[in-house]
């Protein structure tokens, strides 16, 4: 089984084939492509510097746009009634990786 390391919205994701993941917003695009940093066949590892000439993963992407959960921020003072909360949703998107080569 191939897996592949890839980087995409300043993290890093071991993929395999079929895997489906929720990234950072990515573009208009329906096929995306990306080089990865390490690629694992079997017993073969290849390690980039930074990343692997050759080899490129692929993906779909399933779903545009959707919204990660909330995340609050809170700032609170005891005793002088200072209280304050902001949220925030991330916009992400859904790809399935299809192909490892």
């Amino acid at each position: 089984m191939k897996k592949a390391v890839i980087a995409t919205g300043g993290k890093q994701y071991v993929v395999t084939e079929g895997l489906t993941l929720n990234v950072e917003l990515l573009g208009d695009e329906s096929k995306v492509n990306f080089t990865p940093l390490l690629v694992i066949d079997g017993d073969k590892v290849t390690v980039g510097t930074p990343e692997v000439t050759g080899a490129t993963v692929t993906a779909e992407v399933v779903e545009k746009e959707i919204l990660d959960d909330k995340v609050l921020a809170i700032r609170y003072k005891a005793k002088k009634r200072v209280r304050k909360v902001h949220g925030h949703r991330q916009h992400k998107s859904v790809i399935k990786i299809t192909k490892i080569a």
